[in-house]
Order: C-alpha cells, then sequence, then structure tokens
C-alpha cells in the first residue's frame, strides 16, 4: 500500500495538485480546494491538533498514515509531516490505498 500512495503522491505533486505544510494546507482547506489532508505518523502531536481542528471546522477527511516525514519527503521532493490533495481522483483513489 505505501509504495502505490508514495508512488500517486509523487504524481499529484508533478501535477501540481499537493498543498505541502501546515500553513499551505490551512489555506487551502480555508479556500475550500483541499479534498483530503494525510499526515505523517511521526507529526508532532501540537501541530497534529491544530491541523486537525483545522481540519474539523472546514469538515475536511483527515487520514493519519503508517508512513514517516522522511518517506514522504523522498516520494515528493520536500519534508513535509502536512500534505493537502486538491483534486477529487487523487483523493478518492488515495482514500482508497489508505484502507487496503
Amino acid at each position: 500500500m505505501n509504495d502505490k500512495l508514495l508512488s500517486l503522491l509523487g504524481i499529484a505533486r508533478r501535477a501540481g495538485r499537493l498543498s505541502l505544510g501546515f500553513d499551505a494546507a490551512v489555506e487551502s482547506m480555508q479556500k475550500g480546494k483541499s479534498q483530503l489532508l494525510l499526515l505523517a505518523n511521526d507529526l508532532s502531536e501540537r501541530t497534529a491538533g491544530n491541523i486537525t481542528r483545522t481540519a474539523n471546522q472546514t469538515k475536511t477527511h483527515l487520514i493519519v498514515t503508517d508512513i514517516p516525514m522522511a518517506q514522504l519527503g523522498h516520494a515528493i521532493g520536500k519534508i513535509t509531516g502536512i500534505i493537502s490533495v486538491n483534486d477529487k481522483g487523487f483523493a478518492e483513489k488515495m482514500k482508497t490505498l489508505c484502507t487496503e
């Protein structure tokens, strides 16, 4: 599952369909662009709590992956623990990959 998800994240990044990092993800959620929020499993508790609160307020689907930040960073070219997927097709596919 992780390899397919990481590969799809790389494709979505090259297609310009991701917002990376806390501020970009919050902005994306507030503008209604975010379809899915992915969090690294080693994200700090404080950051995870803050982003989860925003996701709940904006009714954005959130998934905490079992992938660490370093591995996510390798797949997308930037080390981050928060990824907003701003495309419905990519988001739906990633949701199914995360539940497999």
